[in-house]
């Protein structure tokens, strides 16, 4: 796929993988790649869960600060819009994804991972959005996604003071889910993964799109949202074989292959 970026899938699992040593700066050429990866997984049938990754050593350490420098007000105007719409593809994806953090997701590798359903990190791992210390703000989702995970209060003290939030820290304030051994971070992604790639494709879809899109209003909206996919989901294959499978062999024993 791209130079940077790829979309390796294996046991319907699609992995994006971000390779730029070494520290995974997402700069104008990454962020495309990003997107693009993120199109062909939300279009591949193969593809039944995501898993974001930046190898072994380091998620992604933040954007390419030499090329923001070289930036006008223009120049970062037409370019910042860009950026967080690649982003917001990854949040936008219709099926369960992880970010598998490793070393560092600061800035912009952080808000990628904000962009996933669930975060697992390393017990060494440091997120956070330092982009104060540069004299700017989260410009790709930080602000917005980090406050609704984990409350405007919690946000702020990360935003304002710019600081590197360690693993134990992160796990108990919301802004990872689960931590492990270095080594064990992709495993563990994978497994958390591997529980989809049988699963109700059309309802899992859904339930992600009444989780999000419930958030962006009152109660009411969110309920009038849910009640509509509730029912649409009565035109799809998943729903007969769920049904009848619960039917003649108890619950849990459905196996999904429709897209």
């Amino acid at each position: 796929m791209g130079e940077f970026v790829s979309l390796d899938v294996a046991d319907g699992i699609g992995t994006i993988r971000l390779d730029r040593p070494p520290m995974n700066a997402i700069n104008r050429q990454v962020q495309a790649e990003i997107r693009a990866a993120a199109l062909e997984a939300g279009s591949r049938a193969d593809v039944r869960a995501v898993i974001v990754y930046g190898g072994p050593k380091v998620f992604a350490a933040g954007a390419d600060v030499k090329e923001f420098a070289t930036m006008s007000y223009t120049d970062i105007s037409d370019y910042a819009p860009e950026l967080s719409e690649s982003l917001s593809i990854v949040a936008a994806l219709p099926k369960p994804t992880v970010a598998a953090i490793t070393g560092f997701a600061l800035g912009g590798g952080y808000e990628l991972a904000l962009c996933c359903d669930r975060r697992i990190a390393g017990d060494n791992a440091k997120v956070g959005q330092p982009e104060t210390l540069l004299g700017l703000i989260p410009g790709a989702g930080g602000t917005q996604r980090l406050t609704r995970l984990i409350g405007p209060s919690r946000a702020k003290d990360i935003v304002y003071t710019g600081r590197f939030v360690k693993a134990d820290e992160a796990l108990t304030i919301g802004m990872v889910d689960e931590v492990v051994a270095p080594d064990d971070v992709y495993d563990a992604a994978k497994r958390w993964a591997g529980q989809f790639t049988t699963g109700a494709s059309r309802a899992l879809a859904a339930a992600k799109a009444a989780i999000d899109g419930g958030l962006d209003g009152d109660l009411n909206s969110g309920l009038r949202l849910e009640t509509t996919l509730f029912a649409g989901l009565f035109a799809t294959e998943d729903k007969t074989t769920g049904l009848t499978s619960f039917i003649e062999n108890g619950p849990g024993k459905a196996e999904f292959h429709g897209r």
